[in-house]
């Protein structure tokens, strides 16, 4: 996932107040947050000597449509299958110690992570530990993942 300081070096730094925001870092935060699309960026958007960084950061940025409502996003055109974050989720293990834990297959249909046709699905996301009233910042899906095709917003 990228970083606030990864947009911002990406931005014009013209503080021109064109997208609503007093600042570059301002929207760039806001951005990070998915607040507003890289398109609220006037300058980086119709001026061609920012077409390069316009380009990077609308690959970086990720449309909110894809999001889950934890926030959990599966890049499917990173993700390789091979199913680490499976293994690794502790609801999946607790749900689903004989298969999903083990490194098997999930035979639960109670897992939050699942690889179908070759790359991972989101399913169950209700039951993630990122949601709901007692929920904590559980990163084992995104640190087991070589090809980083999970994050949260």
């Amino acid at each position: 996932m990228a970083t606030v300081m990864e947009i911002y070096q990406l931005l014009p730094k013209t503080n021109c107040k064109e997208c609503g925001k007093s600042t570059c870092m301002a929207f760039a935060v806001d951005l990070l947050a998915r607040k507003f699309k890289v398109e609220d960026c006037k300058p980086l958007v119709n001026e061609d000597k920012y077409k390069e960084n316009y380009q990077k950061l609308s690959e970086m940025i990720t449309p909110v449509g894809d999001v889950t409502e934890t926030g959990l996003i599966v890049h499917e055109d990173k993700c390789i299958g091979c199913g680490n974050c499976v293994v690794a989720c502790p609801v999946n293990v607790a749900a689903d110690p004989a298969g999903a834990g083990s490194g098997k297959a999930p035979t639960s249909d109670k897992v939050i992570l699942k690889v179908e046709d070759g790359v991972v699905k989101a399913m169950n996301v209700q039951e993630c530990r990122r949601f709901g009233e007692n929920k904590i910042l559980c990163v084992a899906c995104i640190d087991t993942c070589p090809t980083k095709a999970i994050e949260f917003v």
